[in-house]
């Protein structure tokens, strides 16, 4: 039966009944909300029909589909799809994302021997009809949500119909876990539906352990196992010319009230480094053209319009897609954005397999346990504020030896999760048909 004829997972749970009746009573009203995301960005609009479970073009033989809500748990699941697409020569790959982001990083990012075996859709969302039109025309062998994407009808529906479902690189803040914890049932219907649960921490695995997910173990993060970012070696090359000898301080992935701080250790730091170049790239690339006008007080240039920063420019805003593997592959010191304000940091390991040396600023909740090894290590330095970050940069951008010995502590580092993609893939093929047996779909 279908997962809308006999919906036993939500049978007997009022929570999750209420759920799937205000879903499917706001159905109606979603095209219009999906028509404003679309004009603002948000959604692709030649693919709205995705979003209500249509577009299936299932491959024949075995399908393995995999879900990841935004850009880290998308980029993140690359690694994990090269190593099953190794071990399984037969295997097709379905991967849902939620955002237009992620779906664009996926398609420039994808190995080209990969591309044939993986398809990409729009997540449907979630209501019941949608969701069952979704997987009555994709008929997934197995599924693998990553970190921590539960959507009630979409997982309830998927077990219904047989389809094994694994959580990986799962991830439950304390916050989470309280909120989880007031409606206990709801809880262990929807995380006991996870036949294989792999947290990032063990902290991760103990909560969700409460919450139902008895099998829950911790082995570590992928984001810490994805492949170095890319840069194309022409415009590489282009932005290195334009640069030259500059030392050249990087503010990646910047979120709003990080900017007039780095600006401030910017004029900082010139007053002893007449030469500097900062690069300014926010973590939103449509927030330039605003950064332009809020630091117009400094000699500047906007990547999105063309612009390479001249002998002139003193703050470079990249406010383009997909180019910090090009942007810390230019720079002497590097902090990692989201740190300087309350936002938990964004991944630090990014820089670290560049040969970057990084700077974090005192919020790194989100990737606490690795930022936490890097500062024990040497591997990263830890600022304040605005002055702390212009001597910690300082200290970087003149000290040969001190930037060596950074960069080479958080290369260690970087190269201890080499094997999780592979450990992790293992699991997941136990939760497949075997060869002999694949290609039906278990609906």
């Amino acid at each position: 039966m279908s997962a809308v004829a006999a919906p036993g997972g939500w049978r007997g749970s009022l929570p999750l009944l209420a759920w799937r009746a205000a879903t499917s009573l706001a159905a109606p009203l979603l095209p219009l909300w999906l028509a404003r995301r679309a004009r603002r960005g948000k959604e692709d609009p030649a693919r709205l029909r995705e979003r209500r479970g249509e577009g299936a073009d299932r491959p024949a033989g075995p399908l393995l589909w995999l879900h990841g809500a935004s850009v880290g748990e998308s980029q993140s699941a690359l690694p994990l799809i090269e190593a099953l697409a190794a071990s399984r020569p037969a295997l097709r790959f379905l991967v849902t994302t939620g955002t237009v982001t992620a779906a664009r990083l996926l398609a420039e990012r994808l190995p080209p021997a990969l591309a044939g075996r993986v398809q990409h859709r729009y997540a449907p969302l979630d209501v019941p009809a949608h969701v069952a039109r979704f997987l009555e025309g994709w008929r997934p062998d197995a599924a693998v949500f990553i970190e921590s994407e539960i959507w009630p009808n979409l997982i309830l529906g998927a077990a219904a119909r047989g389809v094994p479902l694994a959580l990986v690189n799962a991830r439950l803040s304390a916050g989470s876990a309280q909120g989880w914890g007031r409606a206990p049932a709801v809880a262990r219907r929807l995380f006991g539906a996870f036949r294989l649960v792999i947290a990032q921490t063990e902290t991760d695995a103990e909560r969700l352990r409460a919450l139902g997910a008895e099998s829950a173990r911790a082995w570590g993060n992928l984001k810490f196992a994805a492949r170095p970012l890319p840069a194309r070696e022409d415009t590489l090359a282009a932005l290195r010319a334009a640069i030259g000898a500059r030392p050249v301080l990087l503010a990646a992935s910047t979120h709003p009230g990080e900017e007039t701080q780095i600006a401030e250790a910017h004029g900082l730091l010139a007053r002893r480094l007449p030469d500097l170049l900062t690069i300014i790239a926010p973590r939103h690339p449509e927030r330039g053209p605003a950064l332009a006008r809020d630091l117009a007080s400094y000699r500047l240039a906007l990547r999105s319009a063309g612009a390479l920063p001249g002998p002139e420019t003193e703050i470079y805003v990249a406010d383009t897609l997909g180019e910090l593997g090009l942007l810390y592959r230019v720079a002497g010191a590097a902090l990692v954005g989201g740190s300087l304000v309350p936002h938990g940091g964004q991944n630090p390991l990014e820089a670290a397999r560049l040969g970057c040396p990084i700077l974090l600023g005192p919020h790194t909740a989100n990737f606490t346990v690795i930022a936490d090894r890097m500062l024990a290590a040497g591997a990263a330095l830890r600022v304040a504020d605005s002055a702390a970050l212009a001597e910690a940069a300082h200290l970087v951008l003149t000290g040969t030896d001190r930037a060596r010995s950074m960069t080479t502590a958080a290369a260690r580092i970087a190269a201890d999760a080499g094997a999780l993609p592979e450990r992790m893939a293992a699991a997941i093929e136990s939760l497949l048909p075997t060869p002999s047996g694949a290609g039906a779909g278990p609906g």
